[in-house]
C-alpha cells in the first residue's frame, strides 16, 4: 500500500486529469490511496463565496455561478455526453451547497467556512473518480469524513487519532486504489465538516500513511522535488536530493512551503518515507524525506515568509518581563490565532513576529494595550535560513531596512520592512 498526494495544480483542467491518469499508468501502482485537492484556484473561489455569505448576500450566486462553470467546463471536456452519471453527481453537490447557503443562519466564521470551502474537495474528487473509471483504472471513491474524526476547532481541527485509525483500517481496502479528499474531516458530535488548516492535503496523506502502515507517501508537484529557496523569489536554487525528517521539520515548522508542517510527525513515527516528486516527469527521483544524513546536498536553505507583523511590548512601569507577563501573552497569541515565527526578549521589552492568517490583529493589539506599551509593524517580511554563512547573510540584508535579527548555530532569522 502506497500514498499518493495530487494537489490542484495537477488537477487544475482536463489536461491534468489526463496527466495524472498517465502517472497512474506510468508508475504501475496497483494498491493506492490517492488524496486529491480541490481543483485549481477553487479553494480562493470558494473563499469568495463564504465572503459574500457574510458581507455581500446579493453576490453569493453569481459566486457560486463561477465556480460551477470552472467544474463544468472540465466535466465537459472529459465527457463529451452529457448523459454521463458524473454530471448527476457533480450537481447533486451543488445542489447541497446552495442548500447550506440559502438555509443556514449562523455567524460563526470558521464553521461556515468548512462547510463550503470543502465542497472543493468533495467535486474535484467525484470528477477524477469518474474519470479514471471511464479509462479503465478501477478504483473506489471514499468520503473522508467517514473516516477522519476531529474536534470542533473549524479550520484548524485536531485529529481524533484513535478513532480515525479504527475508521481507516475498517473502510479503507488494502487491495485497489481508493480516492479521497485531502484537507477534510469531520467532527463526531453532528459531523459537520472540518478542515485541517490551509494546505492540509499534505496531512491527509501522512494521517493515511500512519494508520495504513504504509510502504510510502508521495506528494505530487508541479516542481522537480523540495528545493533549498522558492524560485519565485530566489534566482539560483538547488533541488534537496535527501533530508532527514529532523530536518525537514525544522524547514516546516519555519515555513518551508513545500511540506506542510503537520504532514512530517506522523511519518516519522513509523519511519514511513515521504517522496515529493514532480508530475512533469514522474520518472525522476525527485526528493526522499527519511531516515540517514542531514541534507544532500549539503546546502543552505532559504525560507521567506511575506506579510508578518513584528509587535514589540513593554511594560507600563518599566518593570521587568517575566514570565507570568510572558504567558499572559502568549495566551492572548493563542485566543486569536496567531502563529508564532520569532521570539526575542529582553529585561523589560519583548518582540514577537506573528502570522496574522486569521485576521485577528486589532482585537489583539486592543487586548495587549490594556496592559503593555505596544509598538507594531505590519507587512514585514521574515527571512529564514538554515545552514547559512556570513556573506549568505550580508548579502541577503544588502540595503535593506533591518528590524530585528536573530542567530543560532544552524538558523538566522531577520525581519525585515520592504
Amino acid at each position: 500500500m502506497k500514498i499518493f498526494k495530487f494537489g490542484g495544480a495537477s488537477v487544475k483542467d482536463a489536461e491534468g486529469l489526463k496527466n495524472v491518469a498517465s502517472v497512474l499508468k506510468v508508475t504501475g501502482e496497483k494498491n493506492l490511496v490517492i488524496v486529491v485537492s480541490a481543483m485549481g484556484k477553487m479553494t480562493n473561489a470558494l473563499e469568495i463565496v463564504v465572503s459574500n455569505y457574510f458581507n455581500s448576500p446579493n453576490e453569493i450566486d453569481v459566486s457560486v455561478s463561477l465556480v460551477f462553470d470552472y467544474h463544468n467546463k472540465i466535466l465537459t471536456d472529459l465527457f463529451p455526453i452529457p448523459s454521463h452519471p458524473v454530471f448527476v453527481e457533480v450537481n447533486t453537490l451543488f445542489k447541497e451547497l446552495n442548500q447550506f447557503l440559502k438555509t443556514t443562519k449562523s455567524k460563526n466564521h470558521s464553521f461556515v467556512y468548512d462547510q463550503i470551502v470543502g465542497y472543493g474537495e468533495l467535486i474535484s474528487t467525484a470528477i477524477v473518480s469518474a474519470y479514471l473509471s471511464e479509462i479503465g483504472i478501477k478504483n473506489t471513491l471514499l468520503d473522508v469524513r467517514t473516516c477522519i474524526k476531529t474536534d470542533e476547532n473549524y479550520r484548524d481541527a485536531k485529529v481524533d487519532w484513535d478513532f480515525t485509525q479504527r475508521q481507516i483500517s475498517s473502510l479503507v481496502s488494502k487491495k485497489g486504489i481508493t480516492i479521497t479528499q485531502g484537507f477534510l474531516g469531520a467532527e463526531s458530535t453532528n459531523n459537520f465538516t472540518t478542515t485541517l488548516g490551509r494546505e492540509g492535503s499534505d496531512y491527509t496523506a501522512a494521517i493515511f500513511g500512519y494508520c495504513l502502515n504504509a510502504q510510502s507517501v508521495t506528494i505530487w508537484k508541479d516542481v522537480p522535488g523540495v528545493l533549498n529557496a522558492d524560485p519565485r523569489y530566489f534566482s539560483k536554487t538547488k533541488l534537496l536530493n535527501h533530508i532527514s525528517y529532523r530536518e525537514a521539520i525544522e524547514l516546516a515548522f519555519y515555513g518551508a512551503s513545500v511540506i506542510h508542517p503537520k504532514t512530517l510527525q506522523p511519518l516519522q513515527r513509523k519511519e514511513i518515507p515521504l517522496f515529493v516528486k514532480s508530475f512533469i516527469s514522474p520518472l525522476d527521483p525527485g526528493t526522499c524525506v527519511g531516515k540517514g544524513v542531514t541534507l544532500d546536498p549539503q546546502t543552505s536553505c532559504f525560507i521567506l515568509k511575506k506579510n508578518q507583523v513584528l509587535i514589540s511590548l513593554s511594560s507600563l512601569d518599566f518593570s521587568f518581563m517575566m514570565e507570568d507577563n510572558i504567558s499572559e501573552v502568549f495566551q492572548l497569541f493563542h485566543t486569536y490565532k496567531m502563529k508564532v515565527e520569532l521570539i526575542q526578549n529582553s529585561a523589560i521589552s519583548f518582540s514577537v513576529c506573528l502570522d496574522n492568517k486569521f485576521n485577528n490583529l486589532e482585537p489583539l493589539l486592543a487586548k495587549l494595550r490594556e496592559k503593555f506599551r505596544v509598538t507594531w509593524n505590519e507587512n514585514v517580511t521574515l527571512y529564514t535560513v538554515r545552514h547559512s554563512n556570513p556573506l549568505e547573510i550580508k548579502a541577503l540584508v544588502k540595503d535593506k531596512k533591518v528590524l530585528l535579527k536573530q542567530e543560532s548555530r544552524e538558523t538566522v532569522q531577520v525581519v525585515i520592512k520592504e
